[in-house]
C-alpha cells in the first residue's frame, strides 16, 4: 500500500503542470491532497477516474481557499467529510476514508500569519488531537496524512535558531506535535526510517530557497503504533515540482 500526502497549492494549477503524468509514474494506491483551492465542479474528477482513482473532495466555502481531497484506487466503504466542528469544516480542512482494516485522513492544519490565526491554529490542533483520540476508540488503525504547518524538531527546519520565533516552529506548536504523537500513539513515518538532517517538504518561493534547500518539513504521514510492523518505507519525493510543497510517501505491507 503506497500512500502519498501532497499539498498541491491549487489542484487546477497542478493539473497544468502535468500532475496526472506524475501521478501515473508515482503510482500511489492513494493520494491525500491538501490546499486544493477548488470546488468539486472545478476539479477534473473524470481524468482522475480514467487514471484509476475514485476521488472525493471537501472544499472550503470560501472560493479558491484551503480544501482537502482523497483519491484512491481502492474504493472506500465510507467517506467522512469534516470533523463535525462547523468553523473548521467550512474551511475544508479534514476528511476521512474508511477501508476494511484501517482509515486514512487528509488534514490541512491552518497556518498563522498573525496572533488571531495563531489562536485559531492552536485551537484547531487541540480539537484535532481530541478528535483523533476519540476516533481511535473505534478505528485504531489510522494513517493521518497532511500539511501540519509545523516543524517538529530542529532537524526539520533549515535555520532553527533564526526561525525560533516564527509560526511553524514556535515552542507551543512543537510541544503540541509531541503531545499529539504521544497521546494518539502515532509514529512519524519519515523519522521512523530517516534521522538525517536537510530533508524538507516545503520551500519559500523567495530567495531561491528550493534550489538552496532552505526548507521546512511541514508534511507528514503519521501512522498508528498498531501499524508499526506493517511500515516498509517512507520518503520525501522532492523531485515533484507542482507546488511550493513536495509529496511525502509512506508504504505499508
Amino acid at each position: 500500500m503506497r500512500i502519498i500526502s501532497y499539498n498541491v497549492n491549487g489542484i487546477r494549477a497542478a493539473f497544468t503542470k502535468d500532475f496526472l503524468g506524475w501521478l501515473k509514474v508515482a503510482d500511489p494506491d492513494m493520494i491525500c491532497i491538501q490546499e486544493s483551492k477548488a470546488g468539486n465542479d472545478q476539479i477534473d474528477i473524470e481524468s482522475l477516474e480514467k487514471s484509476g482513482y475514485h476521488s472525493f473532495w471537501h472544499s472550503a466555502q470560501k472560493k479558491g481557499y484551503s480544501g482537502v481531497g482523497i483519491a484512491s484506487k481502492i474504493k472506500p466503504h465510507h467517506i467522512e467529510y469534516g470533523c463535525g466542528i462547523e468553523h473548521y469544516d467550512s474551511e475544508g480542512r479534514i476528511m476521512r476514508a474508511d477501508f476494511e482494516d484501517f482509515s486514512v485522513i487528509s488534514v490541512y492544519v491552518p497556518s498563522a500569519s498573525n496572533i488571531d490565526r495563531l489562536d485559531f491554529k492552536m485551537k484547531f490542533c487541540y480539537d484535532f488531537l481530541d478528535y483523533i483520540k476519540e476516533l481511535k476508540k473505534t478505528i485504531p488503525n489510522l494513517v493521518i496524512c497532511g500539511d501540519f504547518n509545523i516543524c517538529h524538531e530542529a532537524i526539520d527546519i533549515h535555520n532553527p535558531k533564526g526561525l525560533a520565533n516564527t509560526s511553524g516552529f514556535l515552542p507551543m506548536e512543537r510541544e503540541w506535535m509531541t503531545k499529539f504523537m504521544e497521546e494518539c500513539e502515532l509514529i512519524d513515518s519519515f523519522r521512523h526510517f530517516n534521522s538525517e538532517p536537510n530533508h524538507y517538504s516545503w520551500w519559500s518561493y523567495r530567495q531561491n530557497a528550493r534550489a538552496n534547500n532552505k526548507g521546512w518539513r511541514l508534511d507528514y504521514n503519521f501512522v498508528s503504533d498498531s501499524l508499526k510492523e506493517k511500515l516498509s518505507r517512507a520518503v520525501i519525493l522532492k523531485e515533484a515540482v507542482h507546488s511550493d510543497h513536495c509529496p511525502v510517501l509512506v508504504e505499508l505491507f
